[in-house]
């Protein structure tokens, strides 16, 4: 029902900023929480970030929190993802995912449906 683009990966240098977006085709974008998740080699994908429908409501991993920030634009259909202060542990491919519902974005990528196909973001020391 949602498809999703990701854009904005690069090659940052550790203390540097990178701003990730995300955009959806779809005429029911407004009705999907978004959030963010990353997968770095050989590891599982995990949560990075979380917005409600309407981004009222954020929620964020502890290893991003004062860090990054997510926000999304119901009228350009977009969700980006603000980095500040990289760390070389962020280095990863950085997903954007939807779903009807906040709490299940919050609980992780098993139960998500709606996937972009990932940007790189490589952070060096």
């Amino acid at each position: 029902q949602v498809q999703l683009v990701e854009s904005g990966g690069g090659l940052v240098q550790a203390g540097g900023s990178l701003s990730l977006s995300c955009a959806a085709s779809g005429r029911t974008f407004s009705s999907y929480a978004m959030g963010w998740f990353r997968q770095a080699p050989g590891k599982e994908r995990e949560f990075v970030a979380a917005i409600s429908r309407s981004g009222g409501s954020t929620y964020y991993a502890d290893s991003v929190k004062g860090r990054f920030t997510i926000s999304r634009d119901n009228v350009k259909n977009m969700v980006y993802l603000q980095m500040n202060s990289l760390k070389p542990e962020d280095t990863a491919v950085y997903y954007c995912a939807a779903d009807r519902q906040y709490s299940t974005i919050v609980a992780g990528p098993r139960r998500l449906d709606y996937w972009g196909q990932g940007t790189q973001v490589t952070v060096s020391s």
